[in-house]
């Protein structure tokens, strides 16, 4: 390796850890005030338990956070070489642009090969342990579950609310049954359960809280859609069980490639749009891999026309071409067929090498 290209390389190499831990930090913390919310307020989890969710958090962002910020690190390097007139300097001396690219290329490779380690078995892990992690601490104290004073949502198909405590008991219970809501779109209520008292028997054996419901109204609804009445003393015990036998929602991200193909060779009865969504997961994460090289192809010749010493048309750049790329990805996985799938993951790669040839072509006759 010669002088320059250790040279160029240290730049790209010091700019890309810097904006990674930056673009990091902003998405870790956004997550964190997002997803966290059960843990921290909900439950009131310990500060492990929130440090594990952080670390679990971490793999997914860097998902995004390398391409982009190796694409910020070659605008902004390239763009401080050209203003300072070193890229003339390299060409007066004989070494063509291709040449003087080729460390942006390698580390390029470099990244993708991370990036695809990252994509493929380290995130589908990291997003299963994200879901263990708030059910973890229900198992730790089952009692946080029916804090009063805060709507519990953390459980599929229920949102509870307790108005206050009285020794062991809890006071103003309320729960409903949730159905409908995916995709996006809001459920329905098909029960509301209050019951004035209500006594807990905690079963740390069998991880199991039973609800003892006193002076009970229910209401549920006909099939019809006319709604149903009950009045109760006392009612059977409410049952929540948090071993680790309960029902898991099946979720593409939080699976492997190879658990992925498994469990659409087990459920032939899948719809076609399942199947797509499920096959387009794998497409995504050796497309998403693939970032660092189709970055670098336009991000060296766009350095280049940055010609101001301040840093502002680098980053613009970066955000832009990051954000068109990833908005592309996002909604290639809203298609239907495998094909159209195939073509609107892969294309953002496609494009960006395609203008990546043709503005170094442009380049090198400027």
């Amino acid at each position: 390796m010669r002088l320059y290209d250790r040279y160029i390389a240290k730049q790209i190499l010091v700019g890309t850890l810097y904006a990674i831990v930056v673009l990091s930090l902003v998405l870790v913390m956004g997550n964190l005030f997002k997803e966290a919310r059960p843990l921290l307020v909900e439950q009131r989890a310990p500060l492990g338990l929130v440090l594990r969710f952080v670390i679990n958090v971490l793999p997914f962002s860097l998902m995004f956070t390398i391409p982009w910020g190796f694409l910020s690190a070659v605008l902004l390097v390239f763009g401080r070489m050209s203003s300072d007139q070193e890229l003339t300097a390299f060409r007066v001396a004989g070494i063509s642009l291709v040449r003087l690219a080729l460390p942006v290329f390698i580390i390029g490779a470099m990244l993708s090969g991370i990036c695809m380690y990252i994509n493929v078995k380290v995130v589908p892990m990291a997003r299963a342990s994200l879901i263990e992690i708030i059910y973890e601490q229900v198992k730790r104290d089952p009692r946080s579950l029916l804090n009063p004073g805060i709507v519990q949502s953390k459980f599929e198909n229920q949102k509870l609310f307790v108005e206050r405590r009285e020794g062991d008991s809890l006071a103003g219970f309320h729960l409903y049954q949730i159905s409908g809501g995916e995709d996006g779109k809001p459920g329905r209520a098909d029960a509301y359960i209050h019951a004035g008292k209500v006594s807990l028997v905690v079963d740390d054996s069998k991880k199991q809280l039973r609800l003892k419901l006193i002076d009970t109204f229910i209401e549920t609804k006909a099939k019809d859609g006319t709604p149903e009445l009950a009045f109760a003393a006392e009612a059977e015990p409410w049952l929540f069980d948090f071993s680790s036998q309960r029902t898991k929602k099946v979720k593409s991200g939080a699976m492997t490639n190879a658990e992925i193909k498994s469990y659409l060779k087990a459920h032939p009865e899948l719809t076609n749009e399942k199947k797509v969504s499920f096959r387009s997961e794998i497409r995504k994460r050796y497309s998403f891999s693939m970032a660092c090289l189709a970055f670098a192809s336009v991000a060296v010749p766009l350095g280049m026309t940055s010609r101001r010493k301040d840093t502002s048309t680098g980053l613009v750049l970066s955000l832009l071409i990051g954000l068109a790329y990833f908005v592309c990805t996002v909604m290639a996985e809203e298609f239907e067929t495998d094909m159209a799938a195939l073509i609107g993951l892969w294309a953002p790669n496609v494009f960006c090498v395609l203008l990546g040839l043709f503005l170094f072509r442009r380049a090198r006759f400027r």
